[in-house]
């Protein structure tokens, strides 16, 4: 019996070696087909659609579950050549936040393995989850299918946590538990920074062997330095504006309140400043931000600055590079972040960044290189560094010339090359694992 099992993994070991070829991704709580800056649709959305186009690109291809929210949903959609977002019905179609879709994962987990059923055993070569959620469907999946596990946590509960916004709520047990049970289901584990990786090991017990630290990338050929006067004219700017920019989805963790008091604050300091000052914020409601949509419009017109702020729905990426060009500096001052997409975006179109030192942030922006970091969340502190910027183009024009280089290392093609090595690594080592257990 022994050498007969030995020679079925042995027939595993020939499919492990073989070059992969289709990965599932796996995105239940959002779709990469939403809009980011709304809602649940974020970084997170723009990681999993752009390594899958570098993925295709390579010649893989990529099939992408995520639960159908409208009955008008194709069952499959075609995102480009060689990726297919796989809509799942788990759950009613509408109405269902993020909180309730840990009673719906046992739905989705079916129909998930149901579609590789339809297929010869192996048809995927690896499982790739986004957030916890889709964790708890992968650690199913991967022995079901026996194919490896690849996690990437993207917000970790046990961080959000200990670094909570004013009105926020602390995230709930279940979502602990079940982080911590796909830390150890995963075969390795994806963390955007090296401080991830550290909060991984000592808030989750991972294993430092089963952790690659990649970070997120962003579109250099969208990204890019451009006119500044020509942005400004497209977006009605003045050309001599004073422009402080928010982009994210609005909710207390990503803390746009501490902009607009920022620049309320520098407004009634700097009257000479005022009238040229223009704060775009940019993004939709989200999180506990759903409940009070309007509290931002509320908070500009009490401070006596809702002339100057200006309330901008979720854009595009190729719309948003007017923005980020148009920009004096662009602001990211969350709470927790595990990477800071916007702070590589902003730098790449040659525009400073000012950001919170908290998570990736850290990482994302180089501190009086590319921007500036500042400690806590104080809209003071936030308006004295605006201050500087806004009225020394030299630093300004510096920072700026230094966060486009910075940006020149976070580019998707690489993260995708790291990504595939991480995948071929979570691949060989089931294979050893399979004839350990052979033997």
């Amino acid at each position: 019996m022994l050498k007969q099992n030995a020679a079925a993994e042995l027939l595993r070991v020939d499919r492990y070696a073989r070059p992969l070829r289709r990965v599932a991704m796996l995105s239940v709580h959002t779709s990469p087909l939403d809009q980011p800056g709304t809602g649940d649709a974020g970084g997170m959305n723009v990681y999993v659609v752009e390594l899958s186009r570098q993925l295709a690109a390579a010649g893989i291809a990529v099939d992408i579950f995520t639960r159908s929210t409208a009955g008008d949903m194709p069952p499959i959609v075609e995102l480009a050549d060689g990726i297919k977002v796989r809509h799942v019905v788990a759950g009613p179609l509408e109405g269902l936040t993020k909180a309730d879709l840990p009673g719906q994962l046992c739905t989705f987990a079916r129909e998930v393995l149901r579609t590789e059923a339809f297929y010869a055993p192996g048809y995927y070569d690896v499982l790739h989850s986004h957030y916890w959620l889709s964790g708890q469907v992968g650690a199913l999946a991967r022995d079901r299918w026996g194919v490896p596990l690849v996690h990437s946590m993207h917000t970790m509960a046990k961080v959000k946590n200990t670094l909570l916004a004013e009105g926020d709520v602390a995230e709930p047990a279940a979502r602990l538990i079940g982080e911590e049970q796909v830390v150890e289901a995963a075969d390795l584990i994806i963390a955007s920074t090296d401080d991830e990786g550290h909060q991984l090991m000592e808030l989750y017990g991972a294993e430092p062997d089963r952790i690659r630290v990649i970070s997120p990338g962003v579109d250099l050929d969208v990204f890019t330095p451009g006119d500044v006067d020509q942005a400004r004219g497209r977006l009605g700017i003045a050309t001599d504006a004073l422009v402080v920019m928010f982009v994210g989805r609005i909710q207390p963790l990503k803390a746009p309140d501490v902009v607009i008091r920022a620049a309320a604050d520098l407004a009634a300091r700097r009257p000479d400043l005022r009238d040229r000052l223009v704060v775009p914020v940019i993004g939709g409601p989200s999180g506990s931000g759903r409940d009070t949509p309007r509290d931002l419009v509320a908070l500009a017109a009490s401070l006596g600055i809702s002339d100057v702020v200006r309330f901008v729905a979720p854009l595009t990426q190729s719309e948003l590079v007017d923005y980020y060009r148009a920009a004096t500096v662009v602001c990211v001052p969350s709470y927790n972040e595990s990477f800071g997409l916007v702070a590589i975006e902003a730098q790449a179109c040659g525009t400073p960044v000012v950001a919170a030192r908290v998570g990736g942030l850290s990482t994302a922006v180089r501190d009086g290189v590319s921007g500036v970091l500042i400690d806590g969340h104080d809209p003071a502190d936030y308006a004295h560094v605006f201050e500087r910027l806004l009225t020394d183009d030299r630093l300004t024009a510096n920072l700026g010339l230094g966060g486009t280089l910075h940006s020149q290392r976070f580019g998707w093609a690489r993260t995708a090359h790291s990504t595939l090595a991480a995948y071929r690594e979570a691949v060989a080592m089931m294979r050893d694992d399979a004839v350990a257990l052979a033997e």
